[in-house]
């Protein structure tokens, strides 16, 4: 069963502006991440549990795509969707678009990635408590099948 959309609401902070006076791209990486994790924590996978677990997400890719701007101290929204996945579950692809108050899209960060055993520090499956929570997150409109992050052996 497919969860119902996250979102995460947050306003645009000063360390989040850039020289143009609106949020820096680097800011809607760091905003992408705390969206992401908000949703696990809310699944029950906060970072302690991940750490128990010794498995931890290792991003390969982000691409970003503005719309429109944000500005300091305006509220806005960042959901989380997946956008792909290995069927192994090895792979991920996660995007979170970014709404300014008024509705208006503001921006999409996409991010593609995998998970890191991190006593091994080598790709692997997720444990099925990551698997459970992936495959019922709600899917992108253009969601796609990955390849795994495993190499045939």
């Amino acid at each position: 069963m497919t969860e119902p959309l996250f979102i995460h609401k947050l306003s645009a902070s000063w360390a989040d502006m850039d020289y143009n006076s609106h949020m820096a791209n680097t800011a809607y990486l760091n905003r992408a991440v705390d969206a992401r994790m908000a949703f696990f924590t809310s699944k029950g996978l906060p970072l302690a549990e991940m750490m128990r677990l010794r498995v931890s997400w290792v991003v390969m890719k982000d691409e970003q795509e503005y719309r429109r701007e944000i500005f300091w101290m305006e509220e806005f929204s960042i959901t989380v969707a997946l956008a792909g996945l290995a069927p192994d579950c090895s792979r991920f692809k996660i995007r979170n678009d970014f709404f300014r108050a008024d509705g208006q899209l503001a921006a999409k960060v996409t991010s593609t990635g995998g998970f890191l055993n991190l006593d091994t520090r080598k790709l692997v499956i997720p444990p099925p408590e990551l698997v459970t929570i992936y495959q019922a997150m709600p899917k992108t409109e253009d969601f796609e099948a990955l390849p795994s992050s495993l190499r045939a052996k």
